[in-house]
This record gives structure tokens, C-alpha cells and sequence, in this order.
């Protein structure tokens, strides 16, 4: 099989080095490639408002697949096979860390050809192949909220951490595993693991996280904790609705 990735962003890089780890036949092309015409797949890996334009520019014969997360296939059109391969994974670029995509899902959709194609991709690189036949941008907002803002929640975390006195250098490795087990146990029973002051009804310490943010000059994170500590009191009376069914079943 014959790879032409096109993009040599951090995805695209990290691609064609996660690619010929695993001994495939693969080229890495700028945004404006000249084809050999023996490819067997072409991978799109451009920002999303460059995909359309340059899936125009290509001619090939080949199975187009672009890597967004977010964009519909069907904006290859009119090539055809064409699809979706979405890695559910972080790349920082190769420079920084290759991640390691063993058991990664892939998130494939498009022509029959193409999504064989791409979940033959995945396997080849000892991923799983997710099909994902809804909204994309659902999909990406998911992995958005999972990844992206839980980086975020944990690096304020680890902000409030140092004002508490933790040295900085320390605050990450202190907080890893308490973080580490929540989503764990958050991926395991989700409807079962959320604990803490929201869920507890505890309103007195949830007064005295508000005070001490406000008192330590962090405002933007009392929003923030406000807006999160709602959501966790609503999924709060949701497990305890469904607690007592089952207990009254």
C-alpha cells in the first residue's frame, strides 16, 4: 500500500513517522503536492478551511481521507472513494512526543471503499477503527471537552494548588493521581463515580472553595467552578434518582 500524506503540520509529521514505524510505504507532501499517480491513499492533514481546496487540487485515482476532526468527508467531494480518519489522540508534533497509537481509536466514516480502506489504515498501525456515522462535529467536541479542556481544568488546578504553598514544580505530580483514578473510574461507571462537596450537597465547603478563589484573586476560576459545580449538582440528583430505583427495584 502506497501512502501520500498531504500537510506537514504536527499531524501530518507524526503521521509518516507513526506510518513507516510500522514499515508502510509512505511520502509527506506540502499543502500543494504533485502526485506520482501510484498512490493508493491519499491522507489530508491541513487545517480544516484548506481541506476543500486542497482535495480540488489533487488528481489522483487514489482513496482520499482527510484527517480533520470536525469537517464532513463529503467535502471531498467530487473524489470519490473518499472518507474520514480521525486519530482520537494528541499529536504535539514528532519533535516532541510520537504518540503511541496502539488501541487509539480512529474515527472512519465515508464511501464503503473508503472506510474499508481506512480501518485497514488503523490496523496496520495497531489502532481500532471507530465508525462514527453522526454528526462530526459532536464527535470533536467530545474529544474537545475530554482532552483540550481537561488539560486546561488540570493545568488552573495546578495554579490554585501553588498559591496553596505546593511548589510548582510539584503541583502536576501531586494532583496525576488523583486525576489519573477519576477518569478512570469516570470511563468504568460514570453514572456512579462522581464524588466531592457538589455531590455530597456540602454547600458549606462549596462557600469556602468560592471565598478562597475570590480572596486569592482567582475570579476567572470561580466562574469556572461555579459553571462546573452546577453541572456536578445536576449529575448529582441524577445518580440519587437512579440509585433509588434500582434500590426500589
Amino acid at each position: 500500500m502506497k501512502i501520500t500524506i498531504v500537510g506537514k503540520g504536527r499531524l501530518g509529521r507524526s503521521l509518516h513517522e507513526i506510518f513507516a514505524m510500522h514499515q508502510l510505504q509512505v511520502q509527506l507532501l506540502g499543502r500543494s503536492p504533485s502526485l506520482a499517480g501510484d498512490e493508493d491513499v491519499v491522507l489530508i492533514a491541513v487545517p480544516d478551511d484548506r481541506i476543500a481546496s486542497v482535495a480540488g487540487s489533487l488528481n489522483t485515482k487514489a482513496v482520499i481521507l482527510h484527517c480533520s476532526g470536525v469537517t464532513d468527508w463529503r467535502c471531498l467531494r467530487p473524489h470519490q472513494p473518499a472518507g474520514w480518519f480521525h486519530p482520537l489522540m494528541t499529536f504535539p508534533g514528532p519533535e516532541v512526543c510520537l504518540p503511541d497509537l496502539k488501541g487509539v481509536p480512529i474515527a472512519i466514516d465515508g464511501d464503503p471503499v473508503a472506510r474499508e480502506l481506512a480501518h485497514e489504515l488503523a490496523r496496520r498501525i495497531e489502532a481500532t477503527a471507530l465508525p462514527v456515522p453522526g454528526d462530526p462535529r459532536l464527535y470533536h467536541c467530545a474529544a474537545v471537552l475530554a482532552g483540550n479542556l481537561t488539560t486546561v481544568l488540570f493545568a488552573q488546578a495546578c495554579r490554585v494548588l501553588e498559591r496553596a504553598g505546593v511548589p510548582a514544580d510539584q503541583t502536576g505530580e501531586v494532583l496525576l493521581p488523583l486525576a489519573q483514578a477519576s477518569l478512570r473510574n469516570a470511563a468504568a461507571h460514570a453514572d456512579r463515580s462522581l464524588t466531592g462537596p457538589a455531590v455530597r450537597g456540602d454547600t458549606q465547603t462549596l462557600h469556602q472553595h468560592r471565598d478562597a478563589l475570590s480572596e486569592h484573586g482567582f475570579d476567572d476560576m470561580r466562574i469556572l467552578y461555579d459553571a462546573l459545580t452546577e453541572h456536578a449538582q445536576s449529575l448529582g440528583k441524577d445518580l440519587t434518582s437512579s440509585d433509588r430505583i434500582r434500590k426500589e427495584r
